[in-house]
């Protein structure tokens, strides 16, 4: 029994050396974290950001609970405009922190650094956060309201925008619509004419072949017609003059439409 009993006491004494070393050296750590900050924090104010961040780093890589080495790397990274490395830094102060104060101002800051990377709904949401901690930050309240300001213009841009492209590819084919319809009445006019001209040929052959057929009956009409005096045209033979020059006037003008048509160019679509 005695020697059980001495046993117990030598395990208790190693566990006890063990646990003892461990809280030695957590403590260690802790003093070597906090003298980390401090000297990042010199650097800070000397406007040395990035020997400052670099000296949070090695703070939090002994301490990685430590809220406010991470909050102040947010800080140097801000300074440094590395606004996107900064917002993890204070998402993780927002989370370890144990008091609302140091919340509301780490929430504070992600609105700020999402409003200079223009992403407006995440900076409203972060202002939120941020007055739900501290409803009586004045200065949150007021980048809140720019925030939600910005946001809603960015809303109606982007809806404009939208109504503009639909516009622009709705003008698109309507003017490719009306392209079509203008070949189409191109082509129309274009064989109607073509049919014209092969009818007025067709006309002029059956013409020549009937007088070819029968000699003697235009013989014997032209000896019908009345004579016309010398120097004077017969109100017949006027008539047939007008209609001839009417007609190849006509089959002039349908030719020149039909050319004029032929020329017009087609627009393409935009491409979007």
């Amino acid at each position: 029994m005695k020697k059980l009993k001495y046993i117990l006491i030598i395990f208790v004494l190693l566990f006890s050396s063990k646990e003892i070393l461990a809280q030695q050296d957590s403590i260690a750590l802790q003093r070597k974290a906090r003298k980390l900050l401090r000297q990042g924090n010199e650097l800070y104010n000397k406007n040395q950001f990035t020997d400052a961040s670099v000296a949070y780093q090695k703070s939090l890589g002994d301490n990685a609970n430590y809220d406010k080495a991470s909050y102040n790397l947010g800080n140097a990274f801000y300074q440094n405009k590395n606004f996107k490395e900064a917002v993890p830094q204070y998402e993780l102060t927002a989370k370890t922190a144990k008091d609302k104060f140091t919340k509301a101002e780490a929430y504070h800051n992600i609105g700020n650094a999402m409003m200079e990377q223009k992403q407006y709904q995440p900076a409203v949401d972060a202002y939120k956060n941020a007055l739900r901690n501290n409803p009586n930050d004045d200065e949150t309240r007021y980048n809140l309201a720019v925030a939600q300001k910005l946001l809603e213009k960015e809303k109606q841009d982007n809806k404009d925008k939208k109504n503009d492209k639909n516009k622009d590819k709705n003008k698109d084919n309507k003017d490719k619509d009306k392209d079509n319809k203008d070949k189409k009445d191109q082509n129309k006019d274009k064989k109607d004419g073509d049919n014209k001209d092969k009818k007025d040929d067709q006309d002029k052959g059956d013409k020549n072949k009937d007088k070819k057929q029968d000699p003697k009956k235009d013989e014997k009409k032209d000896q019908q017609k009345p004579k016309p005096q010398q120097g004077k045209m017969s109100p017949q033979q006027i008539k047939q003059l007008l209609e001839s020059l009417n007609n190849e006037e006509k089959k002039t003008q349908k030719k020149m439409n039909a050319k004029k048509a032929k020329g017009k160019k087609v627009k393409q679509e935009k491409d979007w």
